[in-house]
Parts: structure tokens; sequence; C-alpha cells
């Protein structure tokens, strides 16, 4: 006979853990990994399995479940971005220094500080970084093994979340960039759209 103690430790029904996921990620404005779903659901659950479930539910409705980087979370579904547009408020203006900076970073990274000044051909102040990663666009990567073991900087999770991206593999094209408002008409030093039949993949370093 079971001990009736296992009883405790049994995992709700898949179709139960479903609605946990949906319930934690609509009740949450930032996305969620895996073990901060798992952590909220019972023990025994199993998170991942849900997650593709309701992910696979939603499809094609107007909301949809995306993976931002390691993160999940509920967004509107990109062909209906459109009518969001009333609702996003400007709150702040990059300079076009900042701008130059963070584009060069998303299509380089992970780029260390003289790296951007490099491909900006002019100094890079610290002014213009501590912005970006008090906006949460960028942050610190790895050290570079290297004299001097430098820095490096790379784009955040609420980049990707602000373009609906899985990962920085998935980067926009310029004109995307351009219509969200980060880049001007002229784009910046070191971030010319590749050719049609270059991989994306070197623009990036593991």
């Amino acid at each position: 006979m079971a001990d009736p103690r296992d009883s405790l430790f049994e995992a709700p029904p898949m179709a139960d853990q479903e609605r946990m996921i949906e319930a934690i990620l609509f009740a949450t404005a930032d996305p969620m990994t895996l073990a901060q779903l798992a952590g909220r659901m019972p023990h025994g659950c199993d998170p991942a399995t849900a997650l593709a479930y309701v992910r696979k539910r939603y499809e094609g409705r107007g909301v949809t479940l995306m993976r931002i980087g390691e993160a999940w979370a509920f967004r509107t579904a990109p062909d209906l971005g459109y009518l969001m547009q009333h609702e996003v408020v400007e709150t702040r203006k990059l300079s076009r220094a900042a701008i130059e900076t963070l584009a060069i970073i998303a299509y380089h990274q992970p780029a260390t500080r003289a790296e951007i000044e490099e491909i900006r051909g002019v100094s890079v102040s610290r002014g213009t970084l501590d912005q970006l990663i008090e906006l949460d666009w960028i942050r610190l990567g790895r050290r570079r093994m290297s004299p001097g073991r430098p820095v490096t900087f790379i784009v955040t999770s609420h980049f990707l979340d602000h373009f609906g991206l899985e990962t920085a593999r998935d980067l926009p094209g310029l004109k995307e960039l351009r219509a969200a408002g980060l880049l001007e008409n002229r784009p910046p030093p070191g971030t010319e759209e590749p050719d049609a039949d270059d991989s994306q993949d070197d623009l990036f370093e593991e």
C-alpha cells in the first residue's frame, strides 16, 4: 500500500500546470525563466512541458507566448503591434552618441569600449555607456582574455523584449531599428547592413 504522504508530492495534472503558467505570466510584467516558474509552482511540476502546451494553444491568437533570451512572457502578436502604437510613450530621447554606441554593441557584441571607439572613430564617454546601462539597453559581458582584460558590453533581455526577439541573433535589420526610433536615416558607422547572401552569424562572436 502506498504511503499516503507520497500524495503530497504528486504533481498536479498537466492541464492545471498550464493554467498555473498562464496565471503567473499574465500577472508578471517581466519575462520569467523556467527556474523562476518552477519556484512558484507546486513540487513535481514540469514548467517546460506546460510552457510548450501553452505556447501551442496561443498560436494565432492576439497574444502569444514568446521566448525572450532564457525567459518567457506573453506579448502582443507581432502582426498586431501597430494597434499598440498609441500606447507607447517616448519618455527619453537618446543622444546620437548613445544611438550609435547602442547600434554598434547590438551588431558587434560582445564589444569592448576600445572596439566601439574604433568603429565610431571618436571616443565614447563614460556617461553614454552609463545612460544605456541605466536604461537597461546594455549590460556588462565577460572580460576579454587579452592584456588588461577589458570588459565587454552586450544588449540586455530588455532590448530583446522591446523588439520581440528570442536572441540577439534575431536582431532586426536597420530598417526596423530606424522604424523604432533607435537609428536615424543615416546608418551609424560600422553598422552597414550585410549583403543578402551574408550570414548574420558573421556579425556575432560566441
